[in-house]
């Protein structure tokens, strides 16, 4: 077996079969804890999240942060790079940052979808540990872009191109520490009963699925305006 069919398979395994179990493109369990509505006017799952819980989000390692510096106006995505609705998220996600300078994203790893995203979400927080989080964020928006499965090998070509020697990049995804780092971020999701890929977090509510480029927007929009996903009338 190829060196680079072999990265990141140790603990890669354990961590995969301890995911959460319940993760899908879409939820459909009709939870609302605020009557939302997705882009083609179904119901959007959400659920109120523990203050105590949702409070650890900012702490994570391994985050990438992108938009503004203020915590004004912070939404969080939890998400798997083998998930169809997350590649549609990380398209959509730039253009809402853009037109909402406020605007503060936290992207957080919720590997769950089998050994071939643990492998890819350990070299994107290699990367992040090596370059920083603008390349990290360049390299999450080239994995997303591409077709097919996202597993070690084609995350390892992807962080060549961005300037990381293999060897090195390879070292550091197989480490304890970024495994430490994913465990972490992947538990945190379970236990806010994130019960689905992407799940995106935002003032104390969990958005359970992709709702659509103009429901976030509403969403964030909400926040702007008085701190609630949903504004008093």
């Amino acid at each position: 077996m190829d060196l680079d069919r072999r990265v990141l398979v140790r603990g890669a395994l354990t961590l995969s079969a301890a995911a959460w179990p319940l993760c899908s493109a879409r939820a459909q369990s009709g939870e609302a804890w605020y009557p939302l509505k997705t882009d083609d006017g179904k119901p959007a799952a959400n659920i109120r999240l523990p203050v105590e819980l949702t409070s650890e989000i900012e702490q994570l390692p391994g985050m990438i942060w992108v938009g503004a510096k203020s915590t004004a106006v912070t939404l969080y995505e939890f998400y798997d790079y083998n998930c169809p609705y997350c590649r549609a998220a990380a398209r959509d996600l730039p253009s809402l940052i853009q037109r909402m300078p406020d605007l503060r994203v936290g992207l957080v790893n919720n590997a769950v979808l089998g050994l071939a995203s643990v492998q890819a979400a350990k070299v994107e927080l290699a990367l992040l540990k090596l370059t920083g989080p603008g390349i990290a964020y360049e390299f999450h928006r080239a994995l997303f872009a591409m077709r097919g499965v996202n597993d070690g090998p084609r995350a390892l070509s992807v962080g060549e191109r961005m300037g990381v020697a293999k060897a090195q990049l390879e070292k550091v995804a197989d480490s304890g520490e970024v495994s430490g780092m994913l465990s972490g971020q992947v538990r945190l999701a379970a236990n806010l009963g994130l019960a689905a890929t992407p799940s995106f977090v935002a003032g104390g509510l969990g958005v359970l699925g992709y709702p659509g480029p103009k429901a976030l927007a509403g969403i964030v929009a909400s926040l702007d305006r008085c701190g609630e996903v949903v504004c008093p009338p």
